[in-house]
């Protein structure tokens, strides 16, 4: 095979790859994230709580309680086992979304979300699995990406859909059968997309010699390779769990904030919204990839943390301010809040793998993070809703927002400040990894 068809077949299993880990993830959203295009007034109070709250916090407690599953299981999972268990966690959670048509107005809506988010906090690491570890990574992620930027708005513009044109009865019956008749329209889609995904061939010899070998870690793996990455990785976490409880308050309570902000009646406005910032984010992860050396991709990636802090900060002074509307300012944070946020969901723990050496699974540090993410988001939930701050939506988010993109910064520069430190204390021969035609077997 000559270098020019070497690389137009590299090509196409790029496009190959990042095409399916894109539908199949976007199709995983559809079982998560419709019920949020409902506000469910009307129904009771849960312990105190509004029970659109209360159904937020239980269904990101089992999604964060999937997380810290998930840095045992995703970290120690074998190839041949991830299909199936990629379909056998869909179907649990299409499941509960029908366990939770059926109860209603009712506390055990809680209990079905919390059932629904259990299993699909672990995808995410499944779907990486296929990607990591490859020359094309930054390409693959990139597409990747972009499906969880477009699909959270995609999937509640059709549950609104849904609610408005397809189930007509009594309002609130359809808000929570909404849910269940996403995902199910989501399912055939799934199964391709998945198929797909485990037709793909392996990482090539040439894909480890440059990114270095990914195999299942062992606990004493993991502890080493936590030690090992010491203060920086504590600084990329906290700054990680800031991000994930942002990124959750404008995902769930978006209906809420494009209410607050005069878009209530727009459905589409969930997706017109995402999409600059999905081509934008899309455009910052391919541009890595021109990056060959993993320590400067490194750096890449941290200057663009840091960035995106400053344009959380400054387009909410702008907003605070009148300089900028609503919608615009919308669009601007949330670009901010990618910016940072999806590369640490992907490229950046497989950089980071590159550039300090060593055989393990970007799925575990991803998961690290994630896990303590998803707690913080929580715990920020609870705080609004029983700590005594009795404001909107809006105005908590753009408090949010300042202490977000403040102590952000501060997290990210620590971070990026620390790994700089180490690595420059440790000789190039002792991190990049050696690999022969004898251990790549």
């Amino acid at each position: 095979m000559s270098d020019r068809q070497h690389t137009k077949r590299e090509w196409w299993l790029t496009l190959s790859a990042g095409f399916a880990a894109f539908g199949a993830y976007f199709c995983m959203y559809a079982f998560r994230k419709p019920f949020a295009a409902a506000t469910y007034a009307g129904a009771a109070e849960l312990g105190g709580l509004d029970f659109k709250v209360a159904l937020v916090i239980a269904q990101v407690l089992g999604y964060a309680l999937s997380k810290f599953i998930g840095i045992k299981i995703i970290s120690e999972l074998r190839p041949g086992l991830r299909t199936g268990f990629f379909i056998g966690l869909m179907v649990s959670a299409e499941l509960a979304l029908v366990g939770f048509g059926l109860v209603g107005d009712h506390w055990s809506a809680v209990v079905m979300l919390f059932l629904n988010g259990l299993p699909l906090g672990m995808i995410w690491g499944i779907v990486f699995s296929y990607l990591e570890g490859r020359r094309t990574t930054e390409i693959l992620s990139a597409m990747l990406c972009v499906s969880f930027i477009v699909s959270s708005g995609t999937v509640k513009s059709v549950g609104a859909w849904i609610m408005q044109n397809v189930l007509t009865g009594p309002q609130m019956q359809g808000m929570f059968w909404m849910p269940a008749l996403t995902g199910a329209l989501f399912f055939i889609p799934l199964l391709g997309f998945v198929y797909w995904l485990h037709k793909l061939p392996l990482p090539t010899t040439e894909d480890v010699v440059a990114r270095g070998k990914r195999t299942p870690m062992s606990k004493a793996s993991r502890r080493k390779m936590l030690r090992r990455l010491g203060p920086g990785l504590v600084g990329v976490v906290l700054y990680y769990v800031l991000v994930t409880a942002f990124r959750d308050v404008r995902d769930n309570f978006a209906a809420e904030l494009w209410t607050a902000l005069g878009y209530g009646d727009a459905p589409a406005v969930f997706t017109l919204a995402e999409l600059p910032i999905a081509v934008l984010t899309l455009g910052t992860l391919v541009l890595g990839y021109f990056i060959k050396n993993n320590r400067l991709a490194l750096r890449y990636y941290h200057a663009l943390i840091v960035s995106s802090t400053l344009l959380v900060i400054c387009s909410t002074l702008a907003f605070s301010t009148g300089g900028l509307d609503g919608a615009h300012w919308m669009v601007i944070v949330g670009l901010g809040l990618y910016l940072g946020y999806v590369p640490l969901n992907a490229i950046y723990f497989d950089r980071l793998i590159g550039a300090f050496g060593g055989m393990a699974t970007a799925g575990f540090l991803i998961y690290v993070a994630d896990a303590s993410g998803y707690a913080g988001s929580v715990i920020v939930l609870l705080l609004k809703s029983l700590g005594g701050l009795d404001v909107s939506w809006l105005r908590f988010f753009v408090g949010l927002a300042y202490v977000s993109g403040t102590f952000g910064l501060l997290f990210s520069s620590f971070s990026w400040w620390a790994f700089e430190r180490q690595l420059a204390a440790t000789d190039e021969a002792t991190f990049v990894p050696q690999f022969t035609s004898t251990n790549l077997q």
